[in-house]
């Protein structure tokens, strides 16, 4: 009798430590879960939080053809975060072709630094030689995309 008590105890302290050591395991698992979405949330919210419109007239000229052959967009901040008056968060793709020479001048607000809510800004494109004709062009700033077709 005493060794199938025995038996039954090395069991019970085997299960023990099995159950113990899942359990650890799951509630890191749980924790690294957790901080992740807490991650992703916070990425959504101001992802939410972007929006730009154009607010160029598509039947103004916006390219500069006898100038220096740039394109010439408005863009209203209509969104509530404020965003970095750099292009570093602007993404511009031209007639299929991502465009690189890109510059971004705040027109309106108190800070020349910073696009806040309600504020305008002028994005030049330069595209020398932009042959004559329809065209398509695509903004992403922080996420938010907006297209924007014109003709020159």
């Amino acid at each position: 009798m005493a060794s199938v008590s025995a038996s039954h105890l090395i069991i019970f302290i085997a299960s023990v430590l099995v159950a113990a050591s899942v359990a650890g395991t799951i509630t890191n698992t749980v924790g690294d879960l957790s901080g992740a979405i807490t991650e992703q949330g916070v990425d959504v919210s101001n992802d939410v939080r972007t929006d730009v419109e154009i607010i160029s007239d598509s039947g103004a000229q916006v390219y500069n053809r006898s100038g220096n052959g740039n394109v010439t967009l408005l863009v209203k901040n209509t969104g509530s975060n404020r965003l970095s008056a750099d292009t570093g968060g602007v993404d511009v793709v031209l007639d299929g072709a991502l465009r690189t020479a890109v510059s971004l001048t705040v027109v309106t607000g108190d800070d020349p630094t910073v696009w806040g809510p309600n504020d305008v800004a002028r994005i030049e494109v330069s595209v020398p030689g932009l042959a004559s004709g329809d065209h398509r062009i695509q903004l992403t700033i922080n996420g938010d995309e907006e297209v924007f077709e014109f003709q020159s």
